[in-house]
């Protein structure tokens, strides 16, 4: 039942027409991507966001509570807050603010996905599977509408990038680089179909 899950999957990226279609299968450990998981306990960015027309910016904060829930708060400097979400422990994503300007079905959408992208997802995904080509190893996940896919080197030592993938080519790149202590400092998302992007920075405390 996997073996055919798998070769139809295959045969969805490898479309005539598809960014995909030189991929094959891997062997490996699909939690091994878990290394690049970010360790985001009390974590602050400097945010830029461009979103439906707007830019904003301020700082983004991202907190693991004790229940393994994570709250994603993004505010201007001076404390005027733009969203409040949670990815609660069992992954159900909650808003718990959104500012009226936002407060469209397709932003809260893209920005759901966008924050998931970034987490990773939860080890022992059972529908998760490994690509590769000539330079990289492919960890997909797939998802009701296209896949999660995070590209690392052959070795699994370097996280390239991620992307949102629908079943012929990316509609979301991204990038998590520079990491300390488990937490990277630089985070870059973009969608290539409309303006929409998400740029964090890190700050010490």
């Amino acid at each position: 039942m996997r073996y055919l899950l798998l070769s139809s999957c295959l045969f969805i990226l490898a479309g005539c027409s598809s960014v995909y279609k030189n991929l094959q299968p891997a062997k490996g450990d699909i939690n091994y991507i878990q290394k690049f998981k970010p360790d985001f306990k009390n974590t602050l960015y400097k945010a830029e966001i461009d979103v439906v027309g707007n830019h904003l910016s301020g700082l983004l904060l991202i907190k693991t509570l004790p229940d393994s829930s994570i709250r994603i708060v993004f505010t201007n400097e001076m404390g005027f807050k733009f969203f409040d979400f949670e990815f609660r422990h069992d992954r159900v994503f909650k808003v718990l603010y959104l500012i009226k300007q936002m407060d469209k079905k397709p932003v809260i959408k893209t920005l759901k996905k966008d924050f998931e992208l970034m987490i990773l997802p939860q080890k022992d995904d059972k529908s998760a599977y490994l690509l590769k080509d000539d330079h990289n190893l492919y960890y997909v996940f797939p998802k009701s509408k296209g896949s999660f896919c995070y590209i690392t080197d052959l070795n699994g030592t370097e996280m390239k990038t991620m992307e949102i993938s629908s079943p012929h080519k990316p509609i979301v790149q991204a990038i998590m680089k520079n990491y300390v202590n488990g937490i990277p400092d630089t985070i870059g998302i973009s969608h290539k179909n409309f303006n929409f992007t998400i740029g964090l920075k890190k700050i010490e405390r």
